[in-house]
């Protein structure tokens, strides 16, 4: 069992947690909104030809960092990124080590700023906020503590790191409730704006989309190299949101990379025309974009305010076979081929139960499952399914074979979202703004030694 299964996304800035909010930013290399200038702020003036004094600090650092007298350790470091690494579901490449620890360093260094800034706003989370973080993390899973705490150790990792990234998201959270959200505020006409668009765009498509903006000083070829990897990564199987939290340097890499809905018309030209041409769940070539690449995954697709198939909300039986460990393939199949007779001649969710004992099965009912966020090789199979029939076996021989069985489909209205719902989205993207700039002047003003 891979940790991407119960580390599933971070609250706001961080990289684990247990709800991932849809970011609706545009791309990372259109113009944000302005910080406002620092007093004293002035141009840096910096010669053509820099001549370098001393021995210039090594672009790897292996030792541990000092942030205002918190120490990081090399364990740390190495915990952190295996459990990227398993959340990944893979192994890094020898070739990506070392420029991926250097990114979960940093990672490291922001989580300690926030923590420190919770506390000196006498902010502190209690170690049963944490409890009840990793036991919720551990039940998702069907685990216990005791077994996610044992399963991170064998993998390499610790319970101590996880637990001190929730920390760190908590305490950041908390903060930002206290220091940035009671002083952002959002007009009404802003929020009728937003609707008046949105019902301008009816009918027209538009795409869920994931970015990692990679940048690429003077058209630095490294980049596209690092590009490549991540891509090969990607395909193989890696979480397209961990490797965005860890390598893209756009604003929406603490959200994994997610731009939410967007039209094409909002995005840079190099993006939007290659946004089109993609299907729901498919993976960009590098996209050579001002001042770096990008490479973009889109995630879904629908019509403003339009009627789509894929909003539907269903009601689904899954009947799962498991099958004892070290079972190989092909002493799996003549189950699997049972299976699969019987799922053709289930007979409607009735029959969901008699299969199951005839195959020793688990059935699992399921209600309130908006077909959209099925993964999209299922959303293509249950589309044109009629209630009462079941889709072909899927799964593995070590996590088990399964069908789902289409028990009742809801379609929904197209509806333009509510008042409150557009003001939500519009006080969480400025929050979020806030929050970089916060964090941008943490950095500013930490004290940061490398050993």
């Amino acid at each position: 069992m891979a940790v991407s299964k119960f580390v599933r996304s971070r609250t706001r800035m961080g990289m684990i947690v247990l709800a991932l909010g849809a970011a609706t930013a545009a791309a990372a290399q259109t113009a944000p909104e302005p910080a406002p200038a620092a007093p004293g702020n002035r141009p840096l003036n910096l010669p053509e030809n820099p001549q370098m004094f001393g021995t210039a600090m090594p672009s790897v650092i292996k030792a541990t960092a000092i942030v205002n007298s918190a120490v990081i350790t090399q364990t740390d470091i190495d915990q952190r990124l295996t459990l990227l690494a398993v959340s990944g579901g893979g192994r890094i490449p020898a070739s990506e080590i070392d420029e991926l620890r250097q990114q979960v360093l940093r990672n490291l260094i922001d989580e300690t700023l926030q923590i420190q800034a919770a506390e000196a706003d006498k902010i502190i989370v209690a170690d049963k906020d944490v409890d009840k973080m990793i036991e919720r993390v551990a039940s998702q899973n069907k685990q216990t503590p005791e077994q996610l705490a044992e399963f991170l150790r064998s993998n390499g990792s610790s319970i101590k790191s996880m637990r001190r990234q929730i920390q760190g998201e908590l305490a950041w959270g908390r903060l930002q409730q206290k220091r940035i959200e009671s002083g952002v505020s959002v007009g009404d006409d802003e929020v009728k704006a937003v609707l008046d668009r949105l019902n301008a765009a009816k009918g027209t498509s538009e795409y869920r989309v994931g970015e990692i903006y990679i940048p690429a000083p003077g058209g630095n070829p490294q980049a596209m190299t690092t590009a490549t990897q991540i891509i090969q990564q990607l395909q193989n199987g890696a979480s397209f949101a961990a490797y965005a939290r860890q390598y893209s340097e756009a604003s929406t890499a603490a959200v994994g990379g997610d731009l939410g809905w967007i039209r094409p018309a909002q995005l840079p030209a190099p993006i939007a025309a290659v946004v089109q041409t993609l299907r729901p769940g498919q993976i960009s070539s590098p996209i050579p974009v001002p001042g770096g690449i990008s490479i973009i995954a889109v995630q879904d697709e629908r019509t403003v305010l339009g009627p789509d198939p894929r909003n539907a909300v269903l009601s689904l039986k899954q009947v799962s076979v498991s099958f004892p460990q070290g079972t190989s393939r092909e002493a799996a199949e003549p189950l699997v081929a049972r299976f699969a007779t019987a799922a053709r001649a289930i007979g409607g969710c009735g029959g969901a139960e008699r299969i199951a004992a005839e195959l020793n099965a688990e059935v699992v009912t399921s209600d309130e499952i908006k077909l959209r966020d099925l993964p999209t090789a299922l959303q293509d199979i249950i589309l044109p399914m009629q209630v009462g029939q079941a889709t072909p076996p899927f799964g593995s021989v070590e996590e088990g074979v399964r069908v789902l069985v289409l028990c009742g489909r809801d379609e929904v209205d197209p509806t333009a979202p509510s008042f409150d719902q557009v003001y939500a989205q519009l006080n969480e993207e400025r929050v979020n703004t806030r929050s970089r700039r916060y964090l941008r002047d943490l950095r500013r003003d930490a004290v940061i030694e490398f050993r």
